[in-house]
């Protein structure tokens, strides 16, 4: 009887510690959200907040009682907005189309296709990921230049359509199917392409949607390098629209329709990450294992 009692106390002390450990853990994860989530609030709040009532306080308010959507008018109006959109999807779409025919292909080869050399070609390969980005920058910079593709969309997207990370990720999920596919396939009279394209890229959407959509965000993110090899307004994309505008009277005057441009900025990304979060999640974690 006494051993009952007893292992009932150790249940109920059990779930009372499993208790308190969850809700410990909600209250922390609440608090991260709310740190995390607070300077995109004041920014959509700013946003909506008219010039003069903005600048008449003294205190910043959390709230506003009169919101007005005259500051995203004047953000495409006063400043070049939509033609910074426009050079951004551009960059975007051509950048990432190009990274994805050589991301499969150079996945491919490392994956599947045997030659002379290919393990020490592929540690080579990786070593890459060692080289600080900045270092980078500074060759790539030195290169366009020389080849005179400055202030040109040839020069902001060359140097972009390859990634060591996104093909180590996807060679590692393309070695994840079994090996007899292929040499079934080879058996049929399927040439290499061929199975790529009917049965590699088809099984591994999953990591290939994710690295698209990483692309994606990290063309619309980008700052630097546009910022080194671009001065000319025609081509610049929305990051440096962004500085510019800061930089410019309008962006120091004018905060209210300063941060309503970067709302309008961050909400295409914003949408993107919602709608593939689960993609994304599941596709790096697809690929980072093996088995």
């Amino acid at each position: 009887m006494g051993k009952q009692v007893d292992y009932e106390k150790m249940k109920k002390s059990s779930r009372v510690q499993k208790i308190a450990g969850k809700s410990i853990t909600y209250i922390l994860l609440t608090l991260w959200a709310l740190m995390v989530l607070f300077p995109f609030y004041w920014m959509i709040l700013t946003s909506v907040k008219s010039y003069s009532a903005y600048n008449s306080e003294y205190i910043p308010s959390l709230y506003t009682l009169s919101p007005t959507l005259e500051n995203y008018a004047e953000a495409f109006t006063a400043v070049p907005l939509a033609g910074y959109f426009w050079n951004t999807l551009i960059f975007t779409v051509i950048t990432t189309a190009l990274m994805l025919v050589v991301t499969v292909l150079a996945a491919f080869a490392f994956a599947r296709l045997e030659f002379r050399g290919k393990n020490a070609a592929f540690t080579i390969f990786l070593s890459l990921m060692m080289i600080p980005n900045e270092l980078v920058i500074i060759t790539n910079y030195v290169t366009i230049t020389n080849m005179d593709l400055r202030n040109t969309f040839s020069g902001l997207i060359l140097p972009s359509v390859t990634s060591v990370f996104y093909i180590y990720l996807l060679k590692e999920n393309f070695e994840q199917v079994p090996d007899q596919l292929y040499y079934a396939a080879k058996v049929d009279g399927t040439h290499d392409l061929k199975y790529l394209w009917k049965v590699l890229i088809p099984i591994c959407k999953p990591t290939i949607v994710t690295i698209t959509i990483l692309k994606v965000i990290e063309c619309w993110n980008s700052y630097v390098w546009p910022r080194l090899i671009t001065d000319d307004e025609a081509y610049f994309l929305v990051s440096n629209g962004i500085q510019e505008i800061r930089e410019s009277g309008f962006g120091r005057e004018n905060i209210p329709a300063m941060m309503a441009a970067v709302v309008v900025i961050s909400v295409p990304l914003v949408i993107l990450f919602l709608l593939f979060h689960k993609k994304i999640m599941a596709g790096v974690a697809r690929g980072g294992t093996k088995g």
